[in-house]
């Protein structure tokens, strides 16, 4: 049985930023916590949560047949005084790894950040966390989908 496209894109993400973006992270000068996914997530590690949801498509896309999804990365943080400089690593680590495999290793056409979010405590030192959110649209072709 063949994975469904949304699965794919899924796991294609979840490897993008598991290896990916950990190695710029730790090719930083600072100590980041890097990126796991599973069920712990503590001060050495993060676990961003992936949302994936279809979206609308352009006319061309249509003509083209092509599907549009829209998905989001949420990272959040428990608040320190590193965690903004920690959300901007986040950012920019993600940003070049999409940047350089804007296909995630063939799985869809074209991945493209469209939109970032910084998400800081409404009041400091409350005990609330710092966050980002990287919004992204992929489009994957009708043949891709077997």
């Amino acid at each position: 049985m063949k994975d469904f496209i949304e699965t794919r894109i899924i796991s294609a993400v979840r490897k993008l930023l598991s290896e990916r973006v950990n190695e710029f992270l730790n090719d930083s000068q600072y100590a980041i916590p890097v990126i796991e996914f599973g069920g712990y997530s503590g001060g050495s590690t993060v676990a961003p949560v992936i949302v994936l949801s279809s979206c609308e498509r352009t006319e061309k896309e249509r003509i083209v047949r092509q599907d549009a999804y829209s998905l989001t990365i949420s990272i959040f943080l428990p608040e320190t005084s590193e965690s903004e400089m920690y959300c901007y690593a986040y950012s920019g680590a993600i940003s070049r790894a999409f940047y350089d495999d804007p296909t995630l290793g063939g799985v869809v056409d074209r991945a493209v950040i469209t939109g970032k979010k910084y998400i800081a405590p409404k009041k400091p030192n409350c005990g609330e966390e710092w966050g980002i959110q990287i919004n992204l649209r992929v489009t994957t072709d009708y043949q891709m989908r077997n």
